[in-house]
């Protein structure tokens, strides 16, 4: 693995537009998200949510986090106990790939969610092969798998995981 300088800091308002370019260069790579959302900018602004980060390289947003409070149905708060934030809208843009952006945007979230006095998770699908290996490499605790509700009538097989404890 390559490894370059990469920072971490705060989402800013005037990141969302680079923010929705990346997202939509993983869209068309990865097909993530599984559902194109009618407002990107919105979608990367969760109700619940504690914080947000990019990651930038060269100057350039590549990568993106962000720190909620547990939503109803969402499982992974479900399987550990309380005082949980949970991660979402985690990606990496293709071409900074192998160079610890994610490994990057996963620890700021994970010390994030301690301040806040809480313990961070996820799930990912379990057809997201390359997430699920950054998750284990990173030794994010495999808590169970489940099923998550994406939409009315959409259910998806998920692998849920808990930040390591300090």
């Amino acid at each position: 693995m390559e490894r370059t300088d990469v920072r971490v800091r705060a989402r800013r308002r005037d990141d969302l537009a680079a923010c929705v370019d990346v997202l939509a260069l993983v869209h068309a790579a990865d097909g993530y998200p599984v559902n194109w959302p009618a407002d990107p900018a919105g979608w990367l602004t969760v109700r619940g949510m504690t914080g947000a980060w990019v990651a930038r390289r060269d100057g350039r947003i590549v990568g993106h986090v962000l720190l909620t409070a547990p939503a109803a149905g969402d499982v992974a708060p479900s399987l550990v106990a309380p005082d949980v934030s949970t991660v979402g809208r985690l990606f990496v843009s293709p071409a900074a790939r192998g160079r610890r952006v994610g490994a990057a945007l996963l620890a700021r979230a994970a010390r994030e969610a301690v301040l806040h006095g809480t313990r961070a998770v996820l799930d990912v699908v379990t057809t997201d092969t390359a997430a699920i290996a950054l998750y284990e490499r990173l030794g994010w605790e495999f808590l169970g798998p489940g099923r998550q509700e994406w939409g009315p009538g959409e259910w998806v097989d998920v692998r849920c995981y808990a930040a390591p404890r300090a």
